[in-house]
């Protein structure tokens, strides 16, 4: 049976079992006498789940943010974390086991009771939870949030799906693995059909083959990631950072692995010299820092043209100032060159009189944002950076002279595939709409990055997503309208990054490091651009290309 798609559907006029008394959803039934029947880290969950469902508010963001409100912490607190996570990124799997043990089907029953069984579901199938304390609690959530009469319905939903294992009830709802390989990971994992298929074609996969490395990416995408910090270079140091069981990633040489915690407490993070960001992340940056230029020129201003919140733009306006080594010449590696035909740009070009803020001698970084807020972020993370602009401007609108930038950083708004084990309810909200209509906007981004560069000048195109559409079909699009662009060996330039950069005066890697990091080079024929994978390298889903202006 077909997992319920339906999620937000309402009851039927009439519905008795699982509908609500009057008052508002979400707020214990009690409350006006002081007592409430539900666990707090229960209620803490279903609250979340609630406002996810109900309001579209983001789990990462609304969960602790309760938490330290109703004062949860240590084992209660991670417990509730895992509750309120695995329970978003295993609904589809949830709602068709519900469809199975109830009177109707999960998208009819009353939302309050909906995210109440999905909850106990969870407990019951994919933790630790005892049966009874799974459905016990569940019955006394119900009771707080729905009244009594749903609380009887809740009992006998959890008690049908009690008498049998997630593993026993996959088999039920996933079709056969040979008939329809998608369809099985979609079901067994808790992923919309169309994610599937995108990781596998990034992947370059063959379907008869059963697809065992999408597989890989899909349960990588339901575990929580740890949490990695980015000493900036001439600001802190990594080992200000550790912490007890911290480690140094396993490539950037100035990220740093925390088991778990509040980052926030570390004094260099707190003071702005350090912050929270993925290792694929510090490694995109680096290497479009180390990426070489065509011709030896007086070194100009970098440009991140969509900046917020502002981490990336950090890390490059440190390297402006303190250096990372650079690899003595062109990697050995071939560059490859991009299929052009003869065309000019498909934006028409900038004045020849910047229209909004211009990039100074004194200036070593622009920072730009389309956003006001995102452009506020990331001022915030360049506050102890000097040589440094943030400017709220639309890059497509020649906000700066053209041919001005030695180094530009275009990380384009995407769907953000890549990051779905750190956004839980992400793959619920995201479409494959909603990927074609960012086309557009990423090939406007591009042009507009390469436009200012300057002759020589490089440009690093990344996405956190591994979506081909969003990444080398953008590429191929953007290339095939211009006669000025080379392409350049990601991964190559990375490892001599990399292998410059250890030791270092500030950040030396490990002593066994690998600067040939595995797996990053796309499939062929498209090796010349990076593709982090979080199965692979323990990052998120980062793609990264790096162009050439010609001289």
């Amino acid at each position: 049976m077909p997992p319920s798609s339906n999620r937000r559907a309402r009851p039927a006029r009439g519905q008795s079992a699982g509908q609500p008394q009057a008052g508002r959803p979400g707020r214990p039934r009690n409350a006006a006498r002081g007592r409430s029947r539900s666990d707090p880290v229960r209620r803490v969950a279903y609250d979340v789940l609630w406002a996810v469902d109900q309001r579209d508010a983001y789990a990462n963001l609304l969960l602790p943010t309760l938490l330290r409100e109703r004062g949860i912490e240590g084992r209660d607190a991670a417990l509730a974390t895992e509750l309120t996570y695995g329970t978003l990124r295993g609904l589809q799997t949830y709602d068709a086991i519900l469809d199975l043990c109830s009177d109707r089907p999960a998208g009819q029953i009353d939302p309050p009771v909906r995210e109440v069984l999905r909850l106990g579901a969870h407990q019951l199938l994919a933790t630790r939870v005892a049966s009874h304390a799974a459905v016990a609690t569940s019955v006394d959530l119900a009771k707080d949030v729905a009244g009594m009469r749903p609380a009887g319905f809740v009992n006998a939903v959890l008690r049908r799906i009690g008498t049998r294992e997630q593993a026993e009830w996959l088999r039920i709802i996933a079709p056969d693995r040979t008939a329809d390989p998608v369809g099985f990971l979609a079901a067994t994992y808790s992923y919309p059909r169309w994610i599937v298929a995108a990781f596998r074609d990034a992947l370059g996969e063959d379907a008869a083959d059963g697809l065992p490395e999408t597989e890989q990416v899909l349960a990588a995408g339901n575990t929580r990631p740890k949490i990695t910090l980015a000493a900036l270079p001439g600001l802190a140091k990594r080992e200000e950072l550790a912490a007890d069981a911290a480690e140094p990633t396993r490539w950037s040489p100035f990220g740093v692995v925390l088991p778990g915690g509040d980052p926030g407490a570390i004094p260099a993070v707190a003071e702005g010299r350090a912050f929270v960001q993925d290792e694929a992340s510090q490694l995109a940056a680096l290497a479009l820092a180390a990426a070489p230029l065509a011709t030896p020129a007086p070194a100009g201003p970098w440009l991140d043209l969509c900046a917020g919140p502002g981490g990336k733009s950090a890390v490059l306006a440190a390297v402006t100032q303190t250096g990372v080594p650079r690899p003595a010449a062109t990697p050995s590696t071939p560059i490859a060159p991009s299929a052009n035909t003869p065309a000019t740009s498909s934006t028409p070009a900038a004045p020849s009189a910047p229209a909004g803020p211009k990039a100074t001698p004194e200036i070593h970084l622009l920072a730009s944002d389309i956003r006001p807020h995102r452009a506020g972020l990331t001022r915030a993370h360049l506050r102890n950076l000097p040589g440094t602009a943030v400017v709220a401007a639309d890059a497509r609108a020649g906000a700066w002279r053209p041919g001005t930038f030695d180094r530009v950083l275009a990380d384009v708004p995407c769907s953000g595939l890549g990051a779905l084990r750190r956004r839980p309810e992400a793959r619920w909200r995201k479409s494959q709409e909603d990927v074609e209509n960012l086309g557009a906007l990423q090939r406007a981004l591009l042009t507009a990055a390469i436009d200012a560069a300057r002759p020589g000048g490089v440009v690093a195109y990344v996405t956190c997503s591994p979506h081909r559409a969003e990444t080398h079909d953008v590429l191929r699009d953007v290339l095939a309208s211009r006669n000025d662009t080379t392409v350049l060996h990601a991964p190559a330039i990375l490892a001599e990054a990399l292998r410059a950069a250890s030791p270092g005066p500030d950040c030396a890697a490990s002593p066994d490091l690998a600067h040939e990091i595995p797996g990053l080079s796309s499939p062929a024929p498209d090796g010349h651009y990076a593709q982090f994978w979080p199965h692979r390298h323990g990052t998120d889903g980062i793609f990264l290309a790096l162009l050439r202006r010609a001289p």
